[in-house]
């Protein structure tokens, strides 16, 4: 940060990120240099006896070996510099670095003596033009590997320029502060993504609202980053920063609640939990209602969670294809009928229990199963969640649009791709449920959905709630953008949303989005370590967690992360930290991609893994090993950067966290019986 300038343009990677890949070079091209010394000392008496007749005999063979360990020589002592300086300074000091592009346009230059170079021993070894044999094996092993590894190397790096190449690179960055600039650059960058999304994906453009769901991702892609000169590295630095950041203000957090005396907000007594919740609100009924959900996915969930039987686990329950009924409550499913094959193995249902199930996905269409549940008397719907790249467009289609249903304020706005997604889903629903309800008219209905499935289950059940008043919703992992404050509040009397742990999904929002953009900024700004001493730590975190000694030593003054950013939809009012870091945070964050802010549905049940103190992390006791809370909507409004942030939205971490606490519960109330 600021991105490299060189050749004239602006390149997606900075002036500190060269450490490692020159490291790594310079290591590789060492040892090739003492093998071609190895064997310049071998050959260069024996070129003396090859034919002299013109360029191509013993002098092309001196020339070639001579240049090559010249190069070689030279090249070594260009990238050492070259990892030298690009250490220097912190990721904002851009000036301690100011040698790295005329270096590294040098070396981009000696790629034209290389070439040629490389051409002569391709032309020696393998064409046989030249008249000059190696008897010596180890010597022609060795320049054959060379030749070989030079050609790769060559690749690599006309690669790696590729990766880095910035279509836009030749805009000036500064020119980009007049907002008639701003919006002609975001306009670009928007038909950029456009048009790769339109190349990488093409087999999505036949979907009705393919196009439609690239230019929303496209746009959104765009204003993100968009003016702040940041490049892929800074982003990751950041992240890791800030996982170091949010670790210190988590510990000053527990500190001043152990000097306040303050009361736990978790509880590990799962009975006080619900003991001021409505009868049908409890985790027995959620984890029942959550095998469900997963049931939706069909088939590849069981080939994830089986690899290597999930195929037998199938077998018996695949359709043949010449006897599948013509009249099947089965649609868009392959000619086995693989995903209700899933659905069934993995719901324990058979197959006159599953009313309908719609197995269509498109890009802003979700499969979803109508299931008969006799045992708690119901009709439920299982909305899946995100399983393919269609799923993904629907998710990141994260502007605002406005949403109606009875009961709500008129202002109400709600996440454009699930809105959509509940829209085509209502239209297949609404018949098979009036089919339903009449084969079995005193059953409740039940929604029910994991991630992308519990917010398209939230907005359903909201379009049929005045038709169906007693319904209920189950959701888990809920995206965190999924609709407004007051209707969020409204539904919290009929949607249980359970989420575990650091869940990514559940704080993710265009607005956690936007702030971690401006946080990673601060954070940057903040650090005194350069880049690459970031990264080195980033894997030691990975590894062994974060050590106490980096919460206070990372930063320059540890006292400028105490204060918060305070915002408003147009403004941030950065302090405690550099006059530069305020002024690009306050700039960007007036940039907002939605101006509605939306939150998470229902009443939302938090457990997490409870934390062992004392003597608890030697001697193994039989204390839960979870705890849990109600949480508002705006307690997930910030995206925490965490080891386990995706593992715990995935729905087999989830079931296993709520199926722990249920076993505990009742082997707790088991052992104080006896």
């Amino acid at each position: 940060m600021p991105a490299l300038r060189l050749l004239g343009r602006k390149w997606l990677a900075a002036s500190d990120d060269l450490v490692f890949p020159s490291i790594f070079e310079l290591l590789f091209r060492f040892v090739w240099l003492v093998l071609i010394a190895l064997v310049v000392e071998v050959l260069i008496p024996i070129t003396w006896q090859c034919s002299s007749e013109g360029w191509l005999g013993g002098a092309f063979v001196r020339l070639y070996l001579c240049g090559t360990l010249a190069l070689q020589a030279t090249l070594l002592l260009l990238l050492a510099a070259l990892a030298l300086h690009s250490a220097k300074g912190t990721i904002t000091d851009v000036d301690a670095r100011k040698m790295v592009a005329p270096l590294l346009l040098l070396k981009v230059l000696l790629v034209l003596p290389e070439i040629a170079l490389n051409a002569m021993g391709t032309m020696w070894m393998f064409c046989e033009v030249i008249e000059c044999s190696v008897t010596d094996k180890f010597s022609s092993i060795v320049i054959q590997s060379i030749v070989l590894f030079n050609w790769v190397q060559l690749a690599l790096t006309i690669f790696g320029l590729f990766m880095v190449f910035d279509p836009l690179g030749s805009v000036n960055y500064d020119d980009m502060q007049d907002t008639p600039n701003q919006a002609r650059h975001h306009k670009k960058v928007t038909g950029l993504w456009s048009r790769r999304f339109r190349w990488a994906f093409c087999w999505l453009k036949r979907d009705e609202h393919g196009k439609e769901a690239f230019q929303q991702v496209a746009a959104l892609l765009s204003a993100l980053f968009r003016s702040t000169d940041l490049v892929p590295s800074d982003v990751v630095a950041g992240c890791v920063l800030l996982r170091v950041r949010q670790k210190r203000e988590t510990r000053e957090m527990r500190r001043i609640q152990m000097l306040n005396d303050e009361e736990p907000i978790y509880t590990t007594d799962v009975n006080k939990i619900f003991s001021e919740t409505p009868p049908w609100m409890n985790l027995e009924d959620a984890l029942h209602y959550l095998r469900l959900s997963i049931a939706a996915y069909g088939w590849p969930y069981v080939l994830y969670r089986h690899c290597f039987t999930g195929f037998c686990k199938l077998a018996k329950h695949l359709t043949c294809c010449c006897c599948r009924p013509k009249n099947s409550i089965v649609t868009d499913d392959n000619c086995c009928l693989c995903h209700f094959a899933g659905v069934k193995y993995m719901s324990k249902l058979s197959a006159d229990d599953i009313i309908f199930a719609s197995f269509n996905n498109r890009v802003f269409e979700l499969p979803f199963c109508v299931i008969a549940d006799h045992e708690r008397e119901s009709i439920v719907v299982a909305v899946r969640g995100s399983i393919s790249l269609r799923d993904i467009f629907t998710d990141f289609t994260a502007g605002s649009e406005k949403f109606e249903a009875d009961g709500l304020p008129e202002e109400t706005a709600a996440h454009k791709g699930m809105s959509m997604g509940a829209a085509k889903m209502l239209r297949r629903l609404m018949p098979v449920l009036d089919r339903a309800f009449q084969q079995f008219p005193h059953y409740d209905l039940v929604l029910t959905g994991h991630s992308l499935g519990a917010g398209v289950a939230v907005l359903v059940a909201l379009k049929l709630r005045p038709r169906y008043p007693h319904l209920k919703v189950f959701a888990f992992s809920t995206p965190a953008g999924l609709i407004s404050r007051e209707a969020a509040r409204f539904t919290e009397s009929f949607v249980l949303t359970i989420g575990v742990g650091d869940d990514l999904v559940m704080r993710l929002s265009v607005h956690s989005i936007e702030n971690l953009r401006t946080k990673v900024i601060q954070t940057i700004h903040a650090t005194k370590l350069p880049k690459y001493r970031i990264m080195l730590n980033g894997f030691g975190y990975a590894l062994f967690g974060v050590p106490a000694r980096d919460l206070e030593s990372t930063w320059r003054r540890p006292e400028e992360l105490e204060a918060h950013a305070a915002d408003d939809s147009d403004a941030l009012l950065a302090q405690g930290v550099s006059t530069e870091a305020a002024l690009v945070s306050r700039n960007v964050f007036a940039r907002r991609f939605s101006s509605a802010r939306l939150f998470t549905a229902g009443r939302i049940l938090h457990i997490v893994r409870r934390k062992r103190m004392g003597i608890e992390k030697k001697v193994r006791t039989q204390e839960p090993t979870y705890e849990m809370r109600w949480a508002c909507a705006e307690d997930f409004m910030e995206l925490q950067v965490m080891p386990r942030m995706l593992l715990d939205h995935l729905p087999e971490n989830v079931h296993r966290t709520m199926q722990t606490v249920l076993e505990e519960k009742h082997s707790y109330r088991v052992t104080h019986v006896v």
